[in-house]
């Protein structure tokens, strides 16, 4: 990686390539890996399961002028998420009994599409690309893709060990809609609860 790669370095562009897909996985677990490793970690594992059900439609990225992946935005439609998969593929990766305690588990993390939002499912940028504008550039990017399919506004949701992240987004315009805890299960994603963040387009 450059050490001199500045913002306007920066491509966005509409999904990956199947060259870039073991390393957009391994930036989404690297980014959700705390709050999804006791459910599909260790890291080889999680990978196993992520690479293949990652959904390139679902997604945009930030590219290098080199092809170096150095960031990706997830959203979610009624039609689908950047992160798929089934029962099946839970199987494939942790057997049948694995499954079946994980896919419960996994749904609680879930949220509901909303037909006026478009809904971020997770941002996650490189740790050699942190401080750059690549973060900025992929929220810009999901705004504009909100506005061209008019809709009223971005949903994310951040967790409260992320204060960072929370910070990029009021930077951005996002504002908390309100709280969930979700007692008793902190002990198993890491966190204790999630802030619902919107932005109006």
């Amino acid at each position: 990686m450059r050490a001199h790669l500045y913002f306007m370095d920066v491509i966005l562009r509409p999904g990956f390539t199947e060259t870039q897909r073991p390393v957009a996985a391994g930036l989404f677990w690297d980014a959700f890996g705390d709050k999804l490793g006791r459910l599909l970690g260790p890291r080889p594992r999680a990978l196993e399961f992520l690479t293949p059900v990652l959904d390139p439609k679902f997604c945009l990225t930030a590219s290098a002028p080199d092809g170096t992946l150095l960031g990706l935005a997830g959203f979610k439609t009624s039609e689908g998420a950047l992160v798929g998969g089934d029962w099946s593929d839970l199987k494939r990766v942790f057997g049948t009994v694995g499954a079946a305690w994980r896919a419960p588990l996994l749904s609680m993390v879930e949220r509901k599409v909303e037909p006026d939002l478009l809904l971020m499912d997770g941002i996650a940028v490189a740790p050699e690309a942190r401080g750059m504008g690549v973060g900025t550039q992929l929220l810009n990017g999901i705004v504009d893709l909100a506005r061209t399919r008019n809709l009223r506004a971005v949903r994310l949701d951040v967790i409260d060990t992320n204060p960072r992240a929370r910070a990029l987004y009021e930077r951005q315009g996002f504002e908390a809609k309100g709280t969930e805890d979700i007692f008793p299960f902190r002990w198993l994603f890491g966190f204790s609860n999630a802030t619902r963040m919107e932005r109006l387009i």
